[in-house]
């Protein structure tokens, strides 16, 4: 089994599996110093390895990793931002919220589904409001209970 320098090495590998791989094997493994060289890997070209650094990114539960994993909710690919999401609940920092709350408007509803889960596992006492609109207004039943259940989790709301 490769020591975690080697992982981090194969991070910048010409073969696309072997960088995936390696993001995979750094988020099992589970180590801190394996977040800023997974952080810089969030800008690789392709989509599977963003993927495998998002989840690693959230396996680590590192809050160091939040405006990284953020700056993954603009990428053109849904299923890019709905690992950022998945990741920015398990890491779970508050901080978070304002970059979730912009993913509520994502034009695919599993991306907003996502977005109304992790501001409700975060307590986002800021998105009541555009939960509330989206439980309202959203045209997926998904989606509309998705926020539902996120209001549900949030304190102090009226």
């Amino acid at each position: 089994m490769p020591d975690t320098a080697s992982l981090v090495r194969d991070l910048n590998a010409p073969v696309i599996a072997k960088r995936r791989n390696a993001a995979v094997m750094l988020g099992r493994r589970r180590h801190p110093e394996a977040a800023p060289p997974l952080i810089a890997a969030l800008a690789d070209p392709h989509r599977d390895v963003r993927i495998a650094v998002i989840g690693a990114l959230g396996s680590l539960q590192d809050p160091a990793a939040v405006p990284g994993i953020s700056g993954a909710l603009a990428d053109p690919d849904p299923v890019v931002r709905a690992a950022a999401l998945a990741a920015l609940g398990r890491i779970g920092d508050p901080a978070a919220c304002g970059a979730v709350l912009g993913a509520l408007k994502d034009p695919d509803m599993t991306v907003r589904i996502g977005a109304a889960t992790v501001l409700g596992q975060l307590r986002c006492r800021s998105a009541a409001g555009p939960l509330a609109d989206l439980q309202k207004n959203d045209p997926f039943t998904d989606v509309r209970e998705a926020a539902g259940r996120a209001l549900a989790r949030i304190p102090g709301r009226t």
